[in-house]
């Protein structure tokens, strides 16, 4: 970071905003007509009530793998501890556990709150930055420039007030981020795309945005949690999935595919902007592709067959195990077809006389295995981690 120089720079240094559909190459426009058929068979599997409880999961699941990229390894264990409010003793795990948090928090608020149509604008992007950052500790507020070891404030919600370099990308000046926020909202704006060029928009503004690179630090978090809106308010993403963990999975493809979209144009077969048309090609290519592998990735696990076969399997052996009493499964199954159902009900679902019956379902709610709003209100599942261990493989890279 060095001294602000006042130094324009056009906004065409971030041309071309999009790819373009060509007959020439199909990949682009069949991973599109893809990911929307895929998203759209995802979001009308589950009963809305399970897909809530779902939506807690994969956010846990999301904040995970969105910071192992930046570097944080939060073990699952930590973030569900973080969630009840228990924190470590040690400093820099007690910070890494609040900035799970906070990106949890963040995501709720996009998952339940009404879409935002001006999502695309610098006022929403800030207040992404602002709701993050805001709920950090202190010491995570601060960064020291690589070179002059000098420490910097990063104020929540504020663009940077720094020039800064990213690897071998040198942003926009600080002066220039508002020009480039404009044209980003003006290129990006959904009202003005037809439904397959906003697919295309999510994937190339992802890009763009860590272009620009307007916020001193947590760049990286923000675009994934805006990626994440934006595929809500067009009606493809949900809270039943996560592109984060597809780029956890496969982050050096990820950081390679973002630096290529970082380089110049290479010749007048290299689109007409002064960054490169294929590069940005490509990147939109792995976005969609690694969208597509994680819904399918959900959707297997999800199969109402599969699922229910996997919580029996362990209703079996925790009951053995004397950690769970008979007729457990029979009300995990019943929450999972119907969403929830009243505790008066647990007698008709098991077939055990009312004192049984109570017993089994206390025992069920006990584990953290079913959840209710209330002490007597009805109930309906949850995903701790020691049984999403077992129903959800793969999900966390256990160990």
């Amino acid at each position: 970071m060095s001294k602000n120089i006042s130094n324009y720079e056009p906004i065409s240094l971030m041309e071309p905003m999009l790819p373009e559909l060509s007959h020439r190459d199909q990949d682009l426009e069949n991973l599109v007509v893809d990911l929307i058929e895929k998203a759209s068979r995802l979001a009308a599997q589950l009963n809305p009530t399970v897909q809530k409880s779902i939506g807690s999961l994969v956010r846990s699941m999301n904040c995970y793998y969105s910071n192992l990229i930046e570097g944080h390894d939060t073990h699952p264990r930590d973030i569900e501890r973080a969630l009840a409010m228990d924190f470590s003793t040690q400093p820099q795990k007690r910070a890494l556990q609040k900035e799970a948090k906070a990106h949890i928090a963040v995501q709720k608020k996009i998952d339940e709150s009404p879409d935002n149509p001006n999502l695309v604008s610098q006022k929403y992007l800030c207040y992404l930055h602002k709701e993050f950052c805001s709920h950090l500790s202190d010491d995570m507020l601060w960064i020291a420039d690589p070179d002059t070891k000098r420490k910097v404030e990063v104020i929540p919600g504020e663009l940077r007030k720094e020039t800064v370099t990213v690897g071998q990308h040198i942003p926009p000046r600080p002066e220039n981020i508002t020009n480039f926020l404009k044209r980003f909202e003006g290129a990006y704006r959904p009202d003005r795309l037809s439904k397959p060029r906003r697919l295309l928009a999510v994937a190339a503004s992802h890009h763009r945005l860590l272009w620009i690179h307007p916020f001193l630090d947590g760049n990286g978090r923000v675009a994934r949690l805006f990626s994440h809106a934006y595929l809500k308010l067009i009606g493809l993403g949900s809270s039943l999935w996560s592109v984060s963990r597809g780029f956890a999975k496969s982050v050096n493809e990820y950081r390679a595919c973002l630096m290529a979209a970082d380089a110049l144009q290479t010749g007048d077969l290299d689109g007409r902007g002064n960054l490169s048309a294929q590069g940005l090609v490509d990147f939109c290519k792995y976005f969609l592709r690694t969208c597509i592998d994680q819904v399918q990735y959900m959707e297997s696990l999800l199969n109402t067959k599969e699922f229910l076969r996997r919580v029996e399997i362990y209703c079996e052996e925790e009951i053995r195990a004397k950690r769970l009493p008979k007729g457990a499964f029979f009300l995990l199954r019943e929450a999972w077809y119907e969403g929830q159902f009243e505790r008066g009900r647990a007698k008709e679902i098991t077939h055990y006389g009312q004192r049984q019956a109570s017993t089994v379902l206390n025992a069920v709610v006990k584990k953290g295995l079913l959840i209710s709003e209330s002490p007597k209100g009805p109930v309906r599942l949850n995903f701790p981690l020691e049984a999403v261990e077992r129903w959800f493989p793969n999900l966390y890279p256990m160990g």
